[in-house]
C-alpha cells in the first residue's frame, strides 16, 4: 500500500512540474491558479488514497466533498445546493457500507463469536472519557473487545500466549486504541472508519505458519494503531 501511494504521489508531482516546464517554455499556457485550484488539496490526496490505503470510506466521502467543491467554484453548482446535497450523500455512503460490512461480514467478528461459543476467553476493554490498560503477560489469549470513546484503550499482546488464530474488534469514537502485538504473529486488518483511520506501525512480511490475528477497526473521528 505505501508502495502504490509512493508511486502515485510521484506521479502527481511529476505532471505538476512538467506543466510549469512546458507553460515556463512558452510551449503551453495552462492556468495552474484556476478558480477553485486549492480543492485540489483535498481531490487529490482523497483520490490517492481510495488505491493506497485499505479504508476507501473517508477518502470516497473527501473526494466527493472536494468535486462538489470545485463544482461550486466553477459556478456549474451553487453552494446552496453543495450544503444540501452534503450530509444527505455522507449518510447514503455510511449506510451502504454498512450493509455491505453486514451482508459479507469480516473474519475477525466470525472468529470472536465462535470463540464464545466456544467458551473462549474473549476480554473487553472500554474506555469512555478515560483510559484502560489492558495486559496478557503470560495469559492464553483468545480475542478482545476494545472500545474507546473519547478516551484511550491500550491493548498489549507482546508478551501473550497465541496459539491459534485469533481476532480483536476494535471500536474508536472520537478517541484511540494502541493494540501492541508480538513479532511471531501475523496481522490481518479490516476497517470501517470516517474520518479515522488504522495505522499499522507493524507492518512487516508474513511469516508463514505463524498465527494470525485479525483485526477488525471501527473509527469515528478516531484512530487504531497497530505497534
Amino acid at each position: 500500500m505505501r508502495k502504490i501511494s509512493k508511486i502515485l504521489w510521484g506521479i502527481a508531482f511529476i505532471f505538476v512540474g512538467v506543466i510549469f516546464a512546458l507553460n515556463a517554455f512558452g510551449i503551453t499556457d495552462i492556468e495552474i491558479f484556476f478558480d477553485g485550484w486549492w480543492t485540489l488539496f483535498i481531490i487529490v490526496p482523497c483520490f490517492i488514497g481510495i488505491f493506497s490505503e485499505r479504508e476507501k470510506t473517508g477518502n470516497i466521502i473527501g473526494l466527493a466533498i472536494g468535486v462538489f467543491l470545485l463544482l461550486c467554484c466553477r459556478n456549474v453548482l451553487d453552494f446552496d445546493m453543495l450544503w444540501k446535497l452534503a450530509l444527505p450523500a455522507i449518510i447514503v455512503i455510511i449506510g451502504l457500507k454498512l450493509i455491505l460490512t453486514a451482508i459479507f461480514g469480516d473474519k475477525a467478528t466470525k472468529i470472536i463469536e465462535a470463540s464464545r461459543q466456544n467458551g473462549g476467553n474473549v476480554k473487553t476493554g472500554c474506555a469512555t472519557f478515560s483510559g484502560q490498560d489492558l495486559n496478557f503477560d503470560g495469559e492464553q489469549f483468545s480475542g478482545a473487545d476494545l472500545t474507546a470513546v473519547f478516551g484511550s484503550v491500550k491493548c498489549d499482546l507482546r508478551n501473550a500466549v497465541i496459539e491459534k488464530d485469533c481476532a480483536i474488534t476494535a471500536t474508536s469514537i472520537f478517541g484511540g486504541i494502541d493494540i501492541l502485538v508480538p513479532d511471531y504473529v501475523n496481522i490481518k486488518i479490516s476497517s470501517n472508519s470516517i474520518f479515522g483511520g488504522v495505522s499499522d506501525n507493524n507492518h512487516r512480511p508474513a511469516v508463514p505458519g505463524a498465527v494470525t490475528v485479525y483485526i477488525n477497526a471501527t473509527c469515528m473521528f478516531g484512530g487504531v494503531e497497530i505497534k
